[in-house]
């Protein structure tokens, strides 16, 4: 009898455990979006992910400066943009608040840095040094992002600093399609323009443009390399250990978020709808992604999403 006593502890131990993995307090996850493409698809897939696991996600869009500082005020406990280093100067507030945690490095291969159409590139413009002498036909103009981002902190400080001679020229600050729509008007006419550019990003196959060098001292080396990190805020991770193993283990690739990226502003879909698109072509990225969580209420995650998501 004892040894069948034994058995069958061993065999409870052994099972998965019927019970909550995180307190009911973690069901609803907040996390930000600065209304990026990328940061759009990848919240997209966790959002997917986490409401077939039993969490309620939240997406609030919110600017980089804002998100972050909801994030120190503990009204958002996940953002899956930390571009580095672009970032760093937000990094370091965060650091220096003990306001945030790094959960994972969630992409590698990216780049951020300005960009030009090829053809102007054929052109003579291949560096952030050759732009002062084409002034005219740029408008003396650098297009960026939405007011606040970090690259346009750095291509304002690139300006003002009076490098590559550029004291006269006006950083143009929009959103990313503004921008990109702008890019498009520009090659229709085959008109000169520089802006920010980056990949993963469905700009990279729609337009066909050329990384400037020499950026180096603003954007980092290799064409602005960069890498992108998961961050929760302090205490959030221990609060909710198995959200948090969840998002230390999604991580993504380039070409997958290009792929991403461009059914959302290509092909007009929701984020959500592109991530289960993409996930059905995909299954097998669930069993890096969900081998070592489980439900809200405590079931096996990699089985429960395959059901919920028709797999």
């Amino acid at each position: 009898m004892k040894l069948l006593a034994s058995a069958f502890a061993l065999a409870a131990a052994l099972a998965p455990m019927a019970r909550a993995a995180d307190p009911e307090s973690c069901a609803t996850i907040r996390l930000s979006d600065p209304g990026w493409t990328d940061i759009t698809s990848t919240n997209g897939v966790a959002s997917v992910l986490l409401d077939a696991l039993g969490y309620e996600p939240d997406v609030k869009t919110l600017s980089v400066p804002i998100g972050y500082e909801a994030m120190k005020s503990g009204d958002i406990d996940v953002f899956l943009g930390n571009w580095m280093p672009a970032q760093q100067k937000f990094r370091d507030d965060l650091d220096s608040s003990n306001a945030a945690a790094v959960l994972t490095r969630n992409l590698t291969g990216a780049k951020f840095t300005l960009a030009v159409p090829s053809y102007v590139a054929e052109g003579g413009v291949k560096d952030f040094a050759d732009l002062s002498a084409h002034a005219d036909e740029f408008d003396s103009k650098i297009y960026g992002i939405e007011s606040g981002a970090p690259a346009n902190t750095n291509i304002q400080n690139m300006i003002n600093s009076g490098d590559f001679d550029l004291k006269d020229w006006t950083l143009v600050e929009s959103g990313e399609q503004a921008m990109l729509a702008q890019v498009a008007r520009a090659e229709r006419g085959e008109k000169a323009i520089v802006f920010l550019a980056w990949a993963p990003h469905p700009m990279n196959t729609k337009f066909d443009i050329t990384y400037l060098s020499g950026g180096d001292k603003y954007f980092g080396p290799d064409y602005g390399g960069a890498e992108v990190y998961t961050l929760a805020r302090t205490g959030w991770a221990e609060q909710c250990p198995n959200a948090a193993q969840f998002f230390k283990d999604l991580v993504f690739s380039v070409d997958m978020e290009n792929v991403l990226m461009g059914k959302i502003l290509d092909d007009g879909m929701a984020a959500q709808d592109a991530a289960k698109e993409w996930i059905a072509a995909n299954p097998g990225q669930l069993d890096t992604w969900l081998a070592d969580v489980t439900t809200l209420s405590g079931e096996p995650g990699l089985p429960a999403v395959k059901s919920a998501l028709g797999l």
